[in-house]
């Protein structure tokens, strides 16, 4: 990230009308809109590998702490970034308000503004780790990618956003490929399908309100990953706190080891770029390119996997449910490069 002259940092945009959020299939995707996508998919591959090390190399137990560590760090470097006018947490920079509430960057009726978001974000948080109960991976797996047609239900209900054929039938080959990979574990859990389409909606209203609540905030993504830090924060330290999470980290063997300190420490930062880039993906292109480009980040990291780690059992309806979710990928991409 550089910051050598420039006064601030890329931010996304938001204009009076509702034709710049509301996106439409029509609009091709712009070149700093295919950059936040690529910078998205990267930040997640590597976020994943610094949380593995940490997960697994140092078999830390408490995965919501981590969570709280980054949420800790980012709102740190926000606050220092906007302190010294390096970023502006308002879409129009020049325009800052004189009600903002001392301490927190952001007029009161802001934040409240935002609430929708962190709310949106929390029960993501909760509702997926509880989903991976009862269901094997494959299955997770499966369910969790029929995300994109929930997203696309939401925009619609939200924004009344259509797409055109083109880009449903490239989601419809991404959730094909899904059930296809997870062909072989079809067991059905009504109480576990429930908690994990529950997720699914949980993902796609939060990914959905991130442009809504930009535009109706005239807060840029700095801004809203600030605000949902400030209200998710202390949900999220007192969660610890009643969970004993707290305490199992105080006793942690490996807290003062160097090396765990270093991987914590990359995660926290690795964490401020993606959140970053989900919202500046979200707000640049749409919450539906987010949530594809999860998709194409899973396969992604499932290939790297693979090629790098091996241990895993050659299945052919896996390998061809995977290559019809890469398949649908690329073509979403292409259509939506080119405007169709």
């Amino acid at each position: 990230m550089e910051f050598k002259d420039q006064k601030t940092l890329p931010l996304s945009k938001s204009g009076d009308n509702d034709d710049q959020w509301h996106v439409s299939s029509s609009s091709p995707m712009t070149t700093k809109g295919v950059y936040a996508a690529i910078s998205y998919m990267a930040c997640a591959v590597l976020l994943l590998l610094f949380n593995k090390a940490a997960l697994s190399s140092y078999k830390f137990p408490c995965a919501n702490v981590i969570t709280l560590f980054q949420m800790i760090c980012s709102s740190i470097l926000l606050y220092a970034l906007r302190c010294r006018k390096i970023i502006s947490f308002r879409v129009n920079s020049e325009n800052h308000s004189t009600k903002d509430t001392p301490g927190m960057l952001v007029p009161l009726n802001t934040l409240i503004t935002t609430l929708p978001l962190a709310i949106s974000y929390l029960l993501y948080m909760l509702v997926s780790m509880e989903s991976v109960r009862g269901v094997s991976v494959p299955m997770y797996t499966t369910l969790r990618r029929t995300t994109v047609a929930f997203t696309m239900l939401v925009e619609y209900v939200l924004a009344r956003q259509r797409y055109s054929l083109s880009i449903v039938g490239s989601v419809g080959i991404i959730i094909l490929g899904a059930f296809i990979a997870g062909a072989r574990d079809l067991s059905f859990d009504s109480y576990a399908y429930t908690v994990v389409f529950s997720a699914n909606i949980c993902t796609a209203v939060y990914l959905a309100s991130i442009a809504r609540i930009g535009k109706s905030s005239g807060l840029n993504s700095f801004g809203l990953m600030w605000c949902n830090g400030l209200i998710c924060t202390p949900i999220l330290l007192l969660w610890t706190w009643v969970c004993g999470d707290l305490k199992v980290t105080a006793n942690f063997s490996h807290l003062s080891s160097l090396g765990f300190q270093v991987v914590m420490l990359l995660s926290c930062f690795m964490a401020f770029l993606l959140n970053y880039a989900v919202f500046l993906n979200t707000t640049l292109n749409s919450a539906l390119t987010q949530t594809i480009c999860g998709n194409l980040k899973d396969l992604f990291t499932i290939g790297f996997g693979w090629l790098l780690f091996g241990g895993l059992p050659f299945d052919l309806l896996n390998v061809v449910g995977q290559s019809l979710g890469f398949l649908g990928s690329c073509i979403y991409a292409f259509y939506k490069i080119k405007g169709l």
